[in-house]
């Protein structure tokens, strides 16, 4: 018996390796997304850069926009910032929100590391996020003219996530 208890730790082991494997070679942007193919949950918040401005969904509306989930506590949107300056000077239209987050440390952000965004929707209660089913920062939805969410990026979006997936729809979505 006691022979047993050695090995039990290499036991254990062996049993949990393969849910390792599995779970590491999960693709995290096959998560559905309920929210794609339906409209932007309503909400009534303020901006990041103006207390007083008031947001809703339907501040969504009128062009494709992607819709960038970030927050100063994240260290994938600070890798992640620079591609989006870069995005936004070439004309993408983005709308940030800025998750679970305190106001003047996202000022400050913005300000040092130039701000991408139209706007950026203050979220620090993470309701929008919750009611966008945002599983954590960064996150970035592709919306289309109507405001109705058309794709769900879990991630960094950088030049390969760009070129690949969100270019192209972003790109037919503004075509028609």
């Amino acid at each position: 018996m006691s022979r047993l208890k050695l090995f039990a730790p290499l036991i254990i082991l062996l049993i949990l390796l393969p849910l390792f494997y599995v779970g590491l070679s999960l693709d995290p942007n096959a998560m559905p997304s309920a929210l794609v193919g339906n409209k932007v949950p309503e909400f009534e918040l303020t901006t990041v850069e103006d207390e007083t401005r008031i947001v809703t969904a339907d501040d969504l509306k009128g062009q494709v926009t992607l819709l960038n989930v970030w927050a100063t506590w994240c260290f994938a949107c600070k890798a992640e910032h620079p591609y989006l300056v870069k995005l936004a000077s070439e004309g993408v239209h983005i709308i940030g929100v800025d998750y679970r987050d305190e106001r003047e440390p996202a000022r400050k952000w913005l300000k040092d590391l130039h701000n991408p965004y139209e706007y950026s929707i203050f979220d620090s209660e993470g309701r929008l996020g919750l009611d966008l089913g945002v599983t954590g920062a960064p996150e970035t939805f592709v919306i289309d003219r109507e405001g109705i969410v058309r794709y769900r990026h879990i991630g960094v979006v950088d030049d390969r996530v760009w070129r690949e997936t969100l270019e192209p729809l972003y790109r037919s979505l503004n075509e028609s």
